[in-house]
């Protein structure tokens, strides 16, 4: 079934927790604990017929309802995976779904591995660009003249700045940058990693950029963070372990949690 069909009905069975959402979020790695809003509802991907489960520890796999300062938003607790096994058109599954739910501006957020050296471990980075290096794209098969969908500015330049001023607001430290999202599920040899610094990337992950593709299809403004969670390898000494990445992001969910919750009240 297209990924449009099948997120028509899986929103079917949500919209009675939906109301009318402003804004979406995909939480990464490590962001989705981060999540506490006022009316809180939880709904879990795996009593949704059609939505496929989560298998990756970091990604509860809920969409949370939830408002603050009177604004209803939704957030995907978990994304999937190429390296889960999922082809590009259903990685973007609970984009399609947000956006039958009505979202028109979503906020796609990972964990990242720095790679220019100035950045630090716990900073966010906002992207400004991105380089798809799956060899995948989610629009591949699809009909229709919107697949040759314009991407010089995908990622919205007013959104970037709603949310480095949120940041600022609360203290965070951001930069913007260039993202390039890899298949994975292993991490990056150093050789790579130099080779994603001498294209013009900043930090690397496993997700983000075909969301991006299809949100930007779909007609919708995408915001996108990073939380560099650790240095790519050989940025800096010592192994490379998921376990650490999500240690990381823990030491950061109170800051992560305030930025969602203030991106809510004014997006």
């Amino acid at each position: 079934m297209d990924v449009c069909e099948r997120a028509k009905k899986i929103a079917a069975q949500l919209q009675k927790e939906a109301g009318m959402p402003r804004v979406g979020f995909i939480l990464g790695s490590g962001w989705g604990g981060a999540a506490h809003l006022e009316e809180e509802r939880a709904v879990a991907f795996s009593s949704l017929e059609g939505m496929p489960v989560c298998t990756v520890a970091g990604h509860a796999g809920n969409f949370l309802f939830g408002k603050e300062g009177g604004n209803s938003a939704v957030i995907s607790q978990g994304r999937l995976h190429l390296y889960e096994g999922h082809a590009a058109a259903t990685a973007v599954l609970p984009v399609a779904v947000l956006y039958e739910l009505g979202v028109r501006t979503v906020v796609l957020t990972n964990a990242a591995g720095g790679i220019d050296p100035a950045m630090q471990p716990s900073e966010l980075m906002l992207l400004r660009d991105h380089i798809n290096l799956t060899g995948q794209n989610p629009l591949v098969g699809r009909a229709g003249s919107q697949i040759f969908a314009d991407m010089t500015q995908l990622y919205d330049a007013e959104l970037r700045q709603t949310v480095a001023s949120a940041c600022r607001a609360l203290s965070i430290p951001c930069r913007e940058g260039v993202y390039i999202q890899v298949t994975g599920p292993s991490y990056e040899t150093p050789a790579e990693i130099r080779a994603f610094r001498a294209m013009g990337a900043d930090a690397v992950g496993m997700s983000t950029a075909i969301e991006a593709v299809f949100a930007r299809y779909l007609g919708m403004r995408v915001a996108g963070i990073s939380c560099i969670t650790n240095m790519a390898a050989g940025v800096s000494e010592g192994k490379l372990d998921h376990a650490d990445v999500l240690a990381q992001s823990k030491r950061n969910s109170r800051a992560i949690g305030a930025l969602v919750r203030e991106l809510v009240r004014v997006l």
